[in-house]
């Protein structure tokens, strides 16, 4: 009995070493872990990042316009240009002037020419290295710092008339207008536009001839795009009269497809084939599908918002 009572002794006491040794083990690697939680992170290296921002105040009478240079940590700043312009004007200079709105890249308000391309602020991330240039969008009257004239460009948009034409008089708001999904689905690609200007900014025609006097005057990428998403939508009854206006030689026929306009749209769209399809057109090589769906139905807003008003009822219940 004694030996045996001796060897069980002696391998409890080898098992609550090996059981209670791992244990303390894990209570030790836990506490090292909390407190390496709990103490103060070390201070990271700064990133240190130059910005040649253009800068031009109107005020000032006499002085030209000049590059001035602003530096940032990146550590403490979030990845895209419209970041670090915020983040100047926050922190460094307050006068610093340019347009911005979501920061989603669905407003087109921060186009602007970073490092020699035409992009939205809102979208395009910083460079870790180098210095980046910021100039306002090209060729374009500045109105302060990197706020350019939009008044030219919004006007030739408005002349191409970027809203249906029928040829019946439904009073607004009573009526909806039918389109099959196929006729809807051959506008992608068209009706993303966001009217940036980035497309009209970067090509040389517009540049020499989109700032002379109508109607001589080439309407531009953004606004020959927007012609033909209004022509080709099924829905609009006026196409004979849309393309009669584009017969102007100056309005069409000075593209010289270089497609600029292409390679910087934010929205990855094609103007320049828009721009192609609009010549077939008015050549006649190329004619409007007859649509899927045509007519009208009566509208019901009133029953619109009664069953969304039971729908927020139920869900509340």
């Amino acid at each position: 009995m004694n030996l045996i009572s001796s060897r069980i002794s002696f391998w409890r006491n080898i098992l609550s070493k090996r059981f209670y040794g791992d244990a303390s083990k894990k209570k030790l690697e836990c506490e090292n872990k909390k407190a390496a939680a709990s103490a103060p992170a070390a201070p990271k290296k700064p990133k240190l990042k130059k910005f040649k921002i253009y800068r031009y105040n109107p005020e000032d009478k006499g002085k030209k316009p000049t590059m001035q240079t602003y530096t940032i940590d990146l550590n403490d700043c979030r990845p895209m240009i419209l970041d670090a312009l915020n983040k100047i004007k926050s922190e460094q200079d307050s006068s610093l002037t340019y347009r911005r709105s979501c920061r989603e890249g669905i407003c087109g308000s921060c186009g602007m020419n970073i490092d020699g391309i035409n992009r939205l602020a809102c979208l395009y991330k910083i460079k870790p290295k180098g210095t980046t240039k910021i100039y306002p969008l090209p060729h374009m009257y500045v109105i302060k710092d990197l706020v350019v004239d939009f008044n030219k460009f919004l006007e030739q948009h408005s002349r191409i008339k970027p809203y249906l034409i029928r040829k019946s008089k439904e009073q607004p708001g009573t009526t909806q207008y039918l389109q099959s999904i196929k006729d809807r689905e051959s506008l992608d690609g068209y009706i993303e536009c966001i009217l940036c200007a980035c497309c009209a900014t970067s090509c040389p025609e517009y540049w020499w001839h989109g700032h002379t006097k109508k109607p001589n005057d080439f309407l531009g990428p953004a606004a020959l795009l927007h012609a033909y998403r209004w022509i080709m939508d099924s829905r609009d009854h006026a196409t004979a009269d849309r393309i009669k206006q584009l017969t102007n030689y100056y309005n069409i026929y000075r593209c010289h497809q270089i497609n600029n306009c292409t390679s910087c749209c934010p929205k990855r769209l094609a103007p320049g084939v828009a721009i192609a399809n609009l010549r077939l057109l008015v050549g006649g090589f190329k004619k409007k599908n007859k649509p899927d769906m045509d007519g009208a139905a009566p509208a019901e807003p009133e029953k619109a918002c009664k069953v969304e008003d039971e729908d927020k009822c139920s869900s509340k219940s």
